[in-house]
């Protein structure tokens, strides 16, 4: 790999570097599993390639990082939001095309040449804008930014926690099956000839998400509710999504649309008090009452997405979080604020909610609802 990489021959060789982990960090962030083994055989096999044809850099990620079918569509999608650009369509020969890289693409790192190519568009600079843009604060985009932001937003996939169940699987490890034992011990004359074991079998935990789309939380309303459709899309049987402000409103239904972006206008239609006033502790109530006591809160992992502006009684915002925080396995507060440099939850809601939380994470860009979905994750 040459300094000439990505048409900069006044830019170290890191930044080809840099480049392939951070394409590497967005497909694992996508639900590709590229190890650090096959990202290393995809840097050898831009070393021998031409870095500065889009062809070639698809195909060598393609032949390297993907494990599975299952991880081709997914890359695709990784390519053409990473580096701001549509994957190439494969033609009559690319299978001998694949063949041919696969070839040229050894698993030891060695440096390779590459000519300069002035029609090629420079896919570094895409994708140190992709990198650039996923820690901006949602609320400082400008309409062109949100725009790619939104094909980003796509690749957000987040992981249900799970919890054990009664349930139990056959495994090799765990405590012994008697039934199985006996069952296949007759199948053999009468002798145990082996042990067979079972363990729990995990199910997903539900997750309810709360997002508040009162007039304080406007520019940050619409990220958190595409936040909310990945969740609700990943995992559709055990996600519920309210939104409140001066009232309760379910939007599970509206999430559930497979387009985002239809996802949300039909959420828009159905949210009556959309960038209105914010009683956090009367909404709270109504959701307990309605929701959180017949089952959708207990045991589950509640996200509470609010700057904590409360325009009611900070007192009963903090009996209602108390109340949530017996019911629900974990409460997890995001405050898009929080992301900002010397913030401190001085606010009278914050200061009421923050004793009934277990997670208090910030919300204002791309690389924090990353982070958010690993909490809720692991909640």
């Amino acid at each position: 790999m040459t300094e000439l990489a990505f048409g900069l021959a006044d830019r170290p060789q890191r930044d080809v570097v840099e480049v392939v982990l951070g394409f590497a960090r967005t497909l694992r962030h996508a639900g590709v599993a590229a190890s650090p083994d096959r990202v290393e055989a995809m840097l050898a096999a831009v070393g021998h390639l031409d870095v500065l044809d889009p062809t070639d850099v698809y195909w060598s990620g393609r032949l390297t990082l993907c494990g599975s079918p299952d991880d081709l569509d997914r890359y695709d999608a990784a390519f053409a939001a990473y580096f701001a650009g549509e994957a190439p369509r494969k033609s009559r020969t690319s299978a001998r095309q694949e063949q041919r890289l696969a070839e040229s693409a050894p698993l030891s790192a060695s440096a390779g040449s590459g000519e300069e190519n002035e029609e090629a568009p420079d896919l570094q600079a895409a994708a140190s804008e992709a990198e650039v843009l996923r820690t901006r604060d949602v609320s400082e985009l400008t309409v062109a930014e949100r725009d790619q932001l939104r094909r980003l937003f796509a690749l957000l996939v987040p992981a249900a926690p799970m919890r054990p169940s009664r349930r139990r699987r056959p495994d090799r490890h765990g405590s012994v099956d008697m039934a199985r034992t006996i069952r296949h011990a007759l199948h053999d004359g009468g002798e145990i000839t082996a042990l067979r074991r079972r363990r729990p079998r995990p199910r997903p935990r539900r997750v309810v998400l709360l997002v508040d789309v009162s007039g304080s939380m406007s520019p940050y309303a619409d990220a958190l509710l595409r936040v909310a459709h990945a969740a609700a899309r990943a995992r559709p049987a055990s996600t519920e999504v309210f939104t409140i402000g001066t009232r309760l409103t379910r939007v599970t239904r509206e999430m559930r649309l497979r387009d985002p972006d239809k996802a949300l206008a039909a959420s828009g239609h159905a949210i009556p008090d959309w960038s209105g006033g914010t009683r956090i502790g009367e909404v709270l109530k109504a959701f307990l009452d309605r929701w959180g006591q017949r089952g959708t809160a207990r045991g589950a992992v509640v996200v509470v997405c609010s700057d904590g502006w409360e325009r009611g009684g900070t007192e009963l915002l903090g009996e209602q979080m108390a109340r949530l925080h017996r019911l629900a396995h974990s409460v997890v507060w995001v405050n898009p604020h929080k992301g900002r440099a010397g913030y401190e939850p001085l606010t009278g809601g914050m200061q009421a909610a923050l004793p009934a939380v277990d997670h208090f994470v910030a919300g204002h860009s791309l690389a924090a609802f990353e982070e958010l979905a690993g909490v809720i994750e692991n909640a």
